[in-house]
Parts: C-alpha cells; structure tokens; sequence
C-alpha cells in the first residue's frame, strides 16, 4: 500500500489560489460547503491550508474591513491559524497516516512540492474499516 493509493486528485480537490481574493474565497467555502481548503500559489504548490475561522478573524481584526471590500484583501494576506501539513506522494505510509489523525485531509505534492491532491481521513477509515470487517 502506498500513499498514492489514497489520492484524491487535484482535478477533483477544490482548493482556491492564494492570489484570489477573500470575497472568492468566503464564495468557495459557502459553495462547496467545506470548514477549510488547501491555498495553492500561482506555480501550483501548496500554500497552506484557509479554514472559515481564519477568513472570521481577518474580518474581526482589521480596520475597516467589511463584507462590502472583502475583495481589497488577497488569500495570501489572511493569516492561517490551521497548519496542515502536507506529505509527499513518495514519502512512507505511515508518516501519512500520522498526520492524518490531527488533520480532515492530508495535502499531496510531488517531489517539487506542486500541489497533486489529497488524502481525506474518511478514505483512510473506509478503507481500514471494510479490511478489517471483511
């Protein structure tokens, strides 16, 4: 079993640029109905990860900001409370596994660090649960 047997691909992920604005991003999040997703840079890598709160407290702590000029502040500028840690396709399993247990989903990146998918725990616990039923 390898961490690639897990992927979810990218073309499948919603994720949003950190170039993109926090009017796009409060958007994405209201659309797909997700609590966080991966930020990717504009070389495709992974960026970090943008959670509701995070969009909450940028909200909260910046003068003059409201949700009529969401869309003067970029993705890159709200600062990520949430760290998710992302894994390379090739690493160990088990260093996989290990992040998954604190993290909804684990960021995939290839060996130049480009963004490539994730692993969603409820795939991993899925997976364990239908082995070890059957």
């Amino acid at each position: 079993m390898q961490i690639s047997d897990f992927l979810y691909p990218k073309e499948k992920v919603s994720y949003i640029s950190a170039a993109a604005s926090m009017q796009e991003a409060m958007e994405k999040l209201e659309q797909t109905q997700y609590s966080a997703i991966p930020v990717i840079d504009e070389e495709g890598k992974y960026f970090g990860t943008l959670s509701e709160g995070d969009l909450l407290w940028k909200l909260k702590n910046t003068d003059g900001l409201n949700f009529h000029n969401l869309n003067t502040i970029t993705v890159r500028e709200i600062k990520r409370r949430i760290h998710h840690e992302c894994v390379e396709v090739h690493a160990f399993l088990e260093d996989m596994l290990h992040l998954a247990a604190d993290q909804n989903f684990v960021p995939v990146v290839d060996e130049y660090q480009i963004f490539i998918g994730l692993i969603r725990r409820k795939d991993i616990i899925a997976y364990y649960t239908s082995n070890i039923t059957d």
